[in-house]
C-alpha cells in the first residue's frame, strides 16, 4: 500500500499538482460556480479587500487565490497556462513577456490609461515605489539617509553597525528584485557603488520585501534596500522608517493578464474590469494597494514603463552578463 501511495503522490509533483504555494485561499461560497484561479505574488491581505468587493457583487463565482514568487509564477504559468485564469505580479518585465508571447487574451473596450496597458492585454492597476526601509534604532543621533550617495556614507560611516544586517532581493531568484536592479542599473552607476559598500558588509539576501521587512521589524536587520512600498507602508511600525530616495525614484506598476487558456474567459475579464475599476476608485487603502494614480505628489516618481525596452535584461546574454556583475559586487566571499 505504501508504495501506491509515493508512487501517487510522485506522479501528482510530476503533473504539477503537488506545487507548495506560500498560500492558498478560496473565496466565495464552496456552492458558487464556476471557480476562478488566479496566480499572484501579491500576499492575499493586501489582495483580499480586492477580492472580497467581488465575490460580492458576483456571489455565483468563487476565486481560488494562489500566491507565490514572482519568477515561480512565471514558471508556472508558462508551464501550463490552462490552469491559470489570470496572472497578477509585481514583476513587469515578466509580464510583458508573458504577454509579447501569446499567454494573454487581448479584452476589447476596457477604459484604461494608454501609458498603464499593452496591446489591451495586460493591465498596470498599482504605482508603488521601491523603498530604502530602516530600522531607526539604528541610526539614532544620526541623519537618515535620503539617496543612494548618503546611505553608501552612512554605511562606510560605521560598517560594526551595519555588518550582515543589511537586506535586499537575491536578484537570482526574485523576479521583482532583478526588475528593480535592473532598473536602478540603467539610472545611475551609484547603483553598482552601493552594491559594493553592501557586499562588503555582507548583506543578507532575500527572495521578497514581507521576509525583509518581518526582520526590519525584530532588529536582525536595520536596513532593506528596494523593499516595495505598499508592503512596507502596510507593516509600518513606530521603529521602521520609509524612504522614497530622492536621487532617483524607482516605481514599479503592478500589472494583470487573462490567460489566454482560461476555462472561463468572461468571468475573468469580468474580474479585471472590476480590478481596474476598484483601483481608480479606491478610497480607504489602509491595509490594501495603492491606486494607479498616487496623490504622492512629495516627489516626482519615475515609473517604469510599459514598453519592449523593458524587455531588455531578459535577454538570456544579458541577464546572465548582468547576474556576473552583480554576483561579483554583492557576494564578495
Amino acid at each position: 500500500m505504501r508504495f501506491y501511495f509515493v508512487l501517487a503522490f510522485l506522479l501528482l509533483a510530476q503533473a504539477g499538482l503537488a506545487q507548495s504555494w506560500e498560500d492558498r485561499q478560496v473565496f466565495g461560497s464552496s456552492d458558487a460556480s464556476p471557480t476562478l484561479r488566479i496566480i499572484s505574488s501579491t500576499d492575499t491581505d493586501l489582495f483580499a479587500p480586492l477580492i472580497q468587493s467581488f465575490v460580492s457583487t458576483n456571489p455565483n463565482v468563487s476565486i481560488e487565490y494562489l500566491v507565490t514568487s514572482t519568477a515561480d509564477l512565471d514558471r508556472q504559468f508558462r508551464k501550463d497556462p490552462t490552469a491559470f485564469d489570470i496572472a497578477i505580479s509585481s514583476a513587469m518585465d515578466l509580464q510583458l513577456k508573458l504577454t509579447n508571447d501569446g499567454f494573454a487574451l487581448a479584452l476589447e473596450n476596457i477604459s484604461h490609461p494608454v501609458w498603464a496597458e499593452w496591446r489591451q492585454s495586460l493591465f498596470a492597476f498599482t504605482s508603488e515605489p521601491a523603498a530604502i526601509v530602516i530600522n531607526r534604532a539604528a541610526f539614532e543621533g544620526v541623519p537618515i539617509p535620503q539617496t543612494r550617495q548618503e546611505l553608501i556614507e552612512a554605511l562606510r560611516a560605521r560598517p560594526d553597525v551595519f555588518r550582515n544586517r543589511i537586506g535586499t532581493y537575491d536578484v537570482r531568484l526574485s523576479g521583482l528584485g532583478y526588475l528593480f536592479a535592473t532598473q536602478d542599473a540603467r539610472a545611475s552607476e551609484t547603483f553598482w557603488r552601493l552594491m559594493e559598500v553592501m557586499g562588503g558588509l555582507d548583506a543578507r539576501l532575500y527572495c521578497c520585501s514581507g521576509d525583509m521587512i518581518d526582520d526590519l521589524t525584530n532588529g536582525t536587520i536595520a536596513v532593506a534596500y528596494n523593499v516595495l512600498g505598499s508592503y512596507a507602508q502596510a507593516r509600518v511600525e513606530n521603529t521602521l522608517e520609509i524612504v522614497l530616495p530622492s536621487d532617483f525614484p524607482t516605481t514599479m506598476m503592478r500589472t494583470a493578464l487573462v490567460s489566454n487558456a482560461s476555462r472561463t474567459p468572461e468571468v475573468a475579464e469580468q474580474f479585471i474590469r472590476h480590478l481596474v475599476t476598484y483601483q481608480s476608485n479606491l478610497v480607504d487603502k489602509a491595509r490594501s494597494l495603492p491606486s494607479l494614480h498616487a496623490s504622492d505628489t512629495v516627489a516626482e516618481r519615475q515609473t517604469i514603463a510599459l514598453e519592449p525596452a523593458l524587455m531588455t535584461f531578459l535577454d538570456t546574454l544579458k541577464r546572465n552578463n548582468f547576474l556576473t556583475e552583480w554576483e561579483s559586487a554583492l557576494i564578495q566571499n
